[in-house]
């Protein structure tokens, strides 16, 4: 069946616009889709219209609109792993004293898709919906550990301490699926500590990751081991809610052989 073009077009632009970080002009996005500026100009103006794009307030450019969030939203809310995680969410946050977050796969990225905050004054804020690397972050960590996911494309460093060797990657991953945690050790943001672990689901499919995020004052090295077994715990109090029964999942593979002697 043809494709509308108009349309494909549209939903075109809404792919340019999500996968950049910063606004898009009617210019850019005429000269990528290769139509004259008066096209893609009614282009962007409808999409306006119906608030999936809305005009960027320090440019002359243009960036997702509220009705995207409201979508993004809802489908959040349907994730039954969301759901699930949410008492686990709080309950991490009361016993670690810092953030918790869930986590899951999308589009090459670990995509948050719940947090619950701290009550410190000095405490790690995040954000749901924010899409963060696999290859520095603890629950990106995990999904690529005990998942078959695709490798990253890049390893871009984003603080001095980021892996961005692909063997020191593959070795560091058997040494998270070996303890059954991650552990983000300032590799994504200066200053910050994050632990998370794996969530199975009944198929015994690592679908999720959960994990707390602190400032380094407060999760520190003799507190690593505390906090990571309250995250595992967690973790699989988590998946057994889920359906994930260990002994009746038959063959296992490596990564999730690992994490069921871990947790």
């Amino acid at each position: 069946m043809a494709e509308m073009q108009s349309l494909a077009r549209g939903l075109r632009i809404l792919d340019l616009i999500a996968d950049t970080d910063r606004a898009m002009t009617i210019t850019e996005l005429a000269k990528i889709l290769e139509v004259d500026k008066s096209s893609a100009s009614r282009l962007v103006k409808t999409l306006v219209n119906y608030g999936y794009l809305q005009p960027d307030s320090s440019s002359r450019g243009y960036v997702l609109g509220k009705r995207v969030r409201q979508i993004s939203w809802h489908l959040l809310n349907k994730m039954p792993v969301r759901e699930k995680a949410k008492p686990y969410l709080y309950r991490l946050m009361v016993q670690t004293g810092e953030c918790s977050h869930t986590a899951v796969y999308s589009e090459g990225k670990a995509l948050m898709i719940d947090d619950v905050e701290a009550e410190a004054s000095l405490r790690v804020v995040g954000g749901i919906g924010r899409m963060i690397p696999l290859h520095c972050t603890a629950v990106g960590k995990v999904l690529l550990a005990f998942s078959d996911l695709p490798q990253p494309g890049q390893l871009e460093p984003k603080t001095s301490r980021t892996i961005t060797d692909w063997d020191a990657l593959h070795e560091h991953l058997e040494q998270v699926r070996a303890q059954g945690y991650a552990l983000d050790d300032e590799e994504h943001q200066e200053g910050v500590r994050c632990i998370a672990a794996p969530v199975y689901d009944s198929m015994g499919r690592a679908i999720a990751a959960i994990g707390i995020s602190g400032p380094t004052v407060r999760v520190t090295d003799d507190r690593i081991s505390q906090l990571a077994e309250s995250v595992k715990q967690a973790a699989r109090e988590l998946s057994a809610d889920l359906g994930y029964q260990p002994r009746l999942n038959g063959r296992k593979t490596r990564a999730k052989a690992a994490v069921n002697e871990n947790l």
